[in-house]
């Protein structure tokens, strides 16, 4: 039974909020604070606390960023106080984790009078950051995929390619921080399988450097797009999902559903600082699957009326060697009263992708239907029994303190072939000795 984490984001999603969960969840702090100190990356210290939400006890995570490097230090509160509205107080406005596509160069002008330049990363430069992390590949691979899924959105959102998208030094550190953050803390807790609940976003714009943008966010509506993320729009004002958030989401997905029944481990929330109505907190909860997998069967269907014969059994041959339990056709009359083959496939769900790539690439279907099955199934174990034949293989099924024999085909063939026996005398002679077999 495996361990899933589930991401509930009912309040949307953003990377302080995912830090602040999973370290809730259990995930090691100074792991996490060893990591990010092994980057080299200053400019920036982090707030680890505890905040009420709606009477809720929540972890608060935060970055907070130094301006320019003189000691200058504000909260960055992008997650929910809206990071393009900010002013700072010396007048110029600051550009965080959502708009961090932008072609060039910006100064400051600081009470002092002085302007300040700031440089720019590109993805390549992110990449080299990454890379002096000290911890695993899986968490720099994580990273990695997380960063280019941001590039990737805000290269279509501007009209760039990628390696022209450049992250703003301040905006591009909190960010840099989450992302890993996120990485290091999921490899901490060990899951592999996440599902990712629909995001719920708010509706209305914000201010950016670009402008007046709508919400979603271009670059967070792209992430949607290409990944398959499902949204659901609520009343609430401004942006809930931000473009790490959506990229957080996509790149730890690997379950589209949570199984049908399963064990709460632990529960895990994340503070937000923007009021809404309901709880303003990402909520990750570590499950334990409660199904037995040998008990739980998908069935995959599809019907088939424009396939050859050869081509169905090629596709039979090709998804029992790739380890589905059954395959089968049934007759059937389709539209247009056309003669057809329904193709039912009962497989693990790990072995769903693998079905449906033999399915569709083999035959004509363009589409699958599936679906969840119980089973209840024998316990069972291979013996081998000495016969006058020489030695079968029988299969042996126990239930309710009974148990039934059953001669493997391939024994009794190779009987027949071999020896010239019928098939009826081999099977009844073998069936009888595994049942004297075991009788004591």
């Amino acid at each position: 039974m495996g361990k899933i984490l589930y991401l509930e984001c009912n309040s949307g999603i953003s990377g302080d909020m995912t830090v602040g969960a999973l370290l809730d969840l259990g995930a090691d702090r100074q792991v996490l604070e060893n990591a990010l100190e092994s980057l080299g990356v200053d400019g920036y210290h982090l707030h680890f606390g505890r905040k009420v939400v709606c009477g809720l006890d929540a972890f608060d995570f935060d970055v907070h960023l130094e301006a320019d490097g003189y000691g200058h230090s504000h909260a960055h509160t992008h997650r929910r106080e809206d990071a393009y509205e900010r002013v700072d107080s010396y007048e110029h406005s600051e550009v965080h984790e959502h708009c961090h596509g932008h072609k060039h160069e910006r100064s400051h002008e600081h009470e002092d009078g002085h302007s300040h330049s700031h440089t720019h990363r590109n993805l390549h430069d992110i990449y080299h950051i990454i890379d002096h992390l000290d911890s695993n590949e899986r968490v720099k691979e994580m990273a990695r995929t997380m960063f280019r899924i941001v590039a990737e959105a805000e290269s279509k959102a501007h009209g760039l390619p990628v390696e022209q998208v450049h992250f703003h030094e301040v905006g591009a550190i909190d960010s840099i921080v989450d992302i890993i953050s996120v990485a290091v803390c999921m490899d901490n807790l060990g899951v592999e399988d996440v599902v990712v609940s629909a995001l719920s976003e708010g509706h209305g714009h914000v201010r950016c450097q670009h402008g007046v943008l709508p919400v979603p966010v271009p670059a967070t509506a792209n992430i949607a797009s290409s990944y398959g993320l499902k949204l659901h729009f609520t009343d609430n004002d401004g942006e809930m999902v931000t473009p790490t958030g959506a990229a957080i989401a996509a790149a730890l997905r690997t379950k589209d559903r949570l199984p049908a029944s399963c064990r709460l481990l632990k529960i895990g929330m994340g503070a937000g600082n923007k009021v809404f109505k309901q709880a303003n907190v990402l909520r990750a909860m570590l499950l334990e699957n409660s199904q037995d997998e040998d008990h739980t069967m998908w069935v995959l269907e599809t019907n088939l009326d424009d396939c050859t014969g050869e081509m169905l059994g090629l596709t039979m041959e090709m998804l029992l060697d790739a380890g589905a339990a059954d395959v089968w056709y049934t007759p059937i009359h389709m539209k247009k009263n056309r003669p057809a083959y329904m193709m039912s496939v009962l497989c693990r769900e790990s072995s769903i992708e693998a079905m449906e790539e033999i399915i569709l690439t083999q035959t004509t279907t363009i589409g699958i239907r599936r679906y969840p099955t119980e089973r209840t199934v024998l316990e069972r174990s291979e013996i081998q029994v000495e016969t006058s034949y020489g030695p079968a293989d029988v299969k042996m099924c126990a239930y309710k303190g009974r148990k039934f024999f059953y001669p493997e085909y391939e024994s009794i063939r190779r009987i027949c072939m071999e020896q010239g026996a019928d098939f009826q005398t081999a099977y009844h002679q073998v069936r009888r000795k595994a049942e004297e077999s075991r009788q004591d």
